[in-house]
């Protein structure tokens, strides 16, 4: 357990810099959620009255416009952990008749919104996805955003003299959609200093070293206030199309690969696929995509999942999205690793508590040990 915990705010234009001190004393609450296959977002809220330089100085002279850029950040133990870094989209004035009840709430979403403002069209002639995910990433080198894509299981090089890949779509459209297509994911990763972010594109990361463990029903070990699970076995669902080969016209089906190509289990017993259902939108499209589309679509879905809440300064480290963490105390058939899928972080000026989103494709623990 730690008590040093220390709360950093920046904002600005392209360039972040440290929050003026009136709006960090009339800072209030902040929420920030994290998760996979939706856009970032956080709300601060800060407490106003008719005379606080916040009213009179901070919001006519534009620190909170839109699309002013925030960074949010905490110190815990020693060690710095970005939460947030986005732009402004929203602002809520709440005007209380009694003393301390007014506040303005800024709301907001992280700097993948500035890769959906816009509709275009682009030709990427002989790139495969990766690349291209690359080349679209490149252009937000300004926002201290480095690209990091990682080659689908399956090569799929397009010809220029056949067929040239063209993005007709906003930029967060066409790398989701390109991310889907190969089985990958596509989202931003914050830090690892303020003002910095990665875009990750590439499979769900379900290898390296795992976060602290949460521990439930262990008695004075325990370090999460509450956490529950559900198994759902119709989530895990088999997907087949069909494939016209251009010069026979021979009709063969497609199966795709294995999801082990791409994950690998988090469960000694993974659920079956009890559903079947035909792949659609592959007409015109090579065997190698189709197989890659089929991949995608069956390793979206995992039929465990928990949820539950801590408190950060019990746990004494920051729970992250879209990354492993280990489970103990539940039972043989819950303990074990986990994807964390999503992380909702509330911070006021005493506690720090967050509700997260857990998942993996089946049951039983497929190692005897999880991290301390």
């Amino acid at each position: 357990m730690t008590s040093s915990l220390h709360l950093m705010l920046l904002t600005g234009d392209t360039v972040p810099e440290p929050a003026p001190a009136a709006l960090m004393d009339a800072l209030h609450h902040v929420r920030v959620t994290s998760a996979s296959g939706v856009t970032n977002g956080f709300q601060l809220t800060l407490a106003v009255s008719p005379r606080s330089p916040l009213r009179q100085a901070v919001m006519p002279g534009g620190a909170l416009g839109v699309k002013k850029r925030v960074v949010v950040a905490v110190v815990l133990a020693g060690r710095c952990q970005v939460l947030m870094d986005g732009v402004i989209t929203r602002q809520e004035v709440h005007a209380g008749q009694a003393p301390g009840s007014s506040f303005l709430t800024v709301t907001g979403e992280d700097l993948s919104l500035l890769m959906d403002l816009q509709h275009v069209r682009r030709a990427y002639p002989g790139l495969p996805p990766h690349l291209r995910a690359v080349t679209v990433c490149a252009r937000y080198a300004q926002y201290g955003i480095t690209p990091l894509a990682v080659p689908p299981v399956l090569t799929d090089q397009p010809d220029p003299a056949v067929a040239i890949p063209v993005q007709v779509a906003t930029d967060l459209a066409y790398l989701r959609a390109t991310a889907a297509d190969v089985g990958h994911v596509f989202h931003l990763e914050p830090g690892p200093e303020p003002g910095l972010s990665t875009a990750y594109w590439g499979p769900q990361k379900r290898q390296g070293d795992a976060q602290p463990a949460l521990t439930t029903d262990c008695g004075a070990a325990d370090n999460v206030e509450e956490l529950s699970f559900a198994f759902d076995g119709l989530s895990a669902t088999r997907y087949v199309t069909h494939h016209v080969d251009p010069g026979s016209r021979d009709v063969s089906e497609v199966v795709p690969p294995e999801p082990q190509v791409l994950r690998r289990n988090l469960a000694a017993q993974p659920a079956p696929a009890l559903c079947e259902r035909p792949l659609t939108g592959q007409t015109g499209r090579s065997l190698t995509q189709a197989r890659l589309a089929g991949l995608g679509r069956e390793v979206s879905g995992d039929p465990v999942t928990a949820q539950g809440t801590l408190d950060v300064l019990r746990y004494g480290h920051v729970l992250s999205a879209h990354h492993l963490v280990g489970v103990r105390g539940a039972g043989p058939a819950y303990d074990g690793s986990y994807l964390v899928r999503g992380v909702t972080h509330d911070l006021t000026r005493s506690t720090y508590r967050q509700h997260f989103t857990l998942a993996r494709d089946g049951l039983v623990s497929d190692t005897q040990v999880v991290s301390p």
